[in-house]
């Protein structure tokens, strides 16, 4: 009987072992597939009827981020996130892994948006204003949600076709800006996922 109770003890924590084992798996691959709107505070600058508390409380309350011009709008909008999560709209960068090949995002808007990805610093203890600015298009979509997968290639500097490319092993945050924005324009994100 003695003999039989160390074998049943290394058999649960062998079991128990390789629970927190498999686990810690599907915990890397939940975080890999966060969903930005859902996880992360969003900040706003520029002519917008929302402002940043009204934002984040619409965010937590029903899962989207929109913002609306106002009337007569003077000046950018500008809507971004930190892809890791800070007390600030200039927190440290996040280093994405080789395996990262890619961005979703489904939003709804009525002109064209610039996505900024922006790059830390040099020494990658912050992400400061100007700096390296990767980005592409989204295109306008006032009608319905769209879902676009943008790979990390295609951010590239300034929008040019042979411009430097995204660092993703040093990624800030993302900016969605509208450059001319006119009454009532809108931005509506549902989801902004790394994968």
């Amino acid at each position: 009987m003695k003999n039989k109770m160390p074998v049943k003890i290394k058999s649960l924590l062998l079991l128990l072992a390789l629970v927190l084992f498999i686990s810690g798996f599907v915990s890397i691959e939940k975080d890999s597939d966060k969903n930005l709107v859902k996880t992360s505070t969003w900040y706003i600058a520029g002519p917008a009827l929302e402002n940043q508390e009204t934002i984040n409380r619409v965010r937590q309350e029903k899962g989207t981020i929109k913002v609306t011009a106002k009337d007569n709008p003077v000046g950018e909008i500008e809507l971004n996130v930190l892809i890791t999560d800070s007390n600030s709209n200039d927190g440290a960068p996040t280093n994405l892994s080789n395996q990262s090949k890619f961005v979703s995002i489904t939003y709804k808007s009525s002109h064209l948006i610039k996505l900024q990805a922006r790059e830390g610093n040099n020494e990658g203890t912050g992400c400061v204003h100007g700096g390296s600015h990767p980005r592409v298009d989204l295109k306008a979509s006032p009608k319905k949600f769209t879902t676009v997968k943008i790979p990390w290639s295609d951010f590239k500097q300034d929008g040019l076709p042979d411009g430097k490319l995204l660092n993703v092993h040093n990624l800030c945050k993302f900016n969605f800006v509208n450059y001319n924005p006119v009454s009532g324009a809108f931005l509506e994100i549902k989801s902004v996922m790394i994968r």
